[in-house]
């Protein structure tokens, strides 16, 4: 019985491992029209960057409408790394690292606690769209630069 309960423990631990390294491998993105893991065999140019997508039909989807997507593929574009956090996405101003929460997988710095406060209190949906909607992302994020990038 007890070799059992260690070989459950260790194939468990196994699997673990193996979905954690499939997942890193995909860097963690999800598709910004279905919510599915995203994989870079399905990737359209969007503002300067690469949006990832699960299939060959969400791209279209996701081109006959940009803006319903786009808040979702804001928050993509600073979870592949191709886009870093400048300054608060409320209020433009410089951050507190101290005021911050994450946000869709981000840790997202703010300039003080209100603006911190007023993210965290919204509700799920609502926080990507306070943090990463097309204005906010203009006032708080830029594009990495390639020697950005080799930091």
């Amino acid at each position: 019985m007890r070799k059992m309960v260690i070989l459950s423990a260790v194939v468990a631990t196994a699997l673990c491992v193996s979905v954690g390294a499939s997942a890193a491998d995909k860097g963690g993105l999800k598709c910004p029209v279905s919510g599915q893991p995203a994989t870079k065999d399905h990737a359209v140019a969007y503002k300067d960057g690469q949006v990832y997508f699960c299939c060959d039909n969400c791209p279209k989807k996701f081109a006959a409408d940009t803006a319903k997507y786009a808040t979702k593929a804001n928050a993509q574009l600073v979870v592949s790394g191709q886009y870093k956090q400048v300054k608060c996405p409320l209020s433009g101003e410089a951050v507190n690292p101290k005021a911050h929460i994450k946000v869709a997988g981000v840790t997202v710095e703010f300039c003080c606690n209100d603006c911190k406060g007023k993210v965290k209190e919204a509700k799920k949906g609502e926080k990507i769209d306070l943090v990463f909607s097309d204005d906010a992302f203009k006032k708080g994020f830029e594009k990495v630069k390639a020697d950005d990038s080799k930091k």
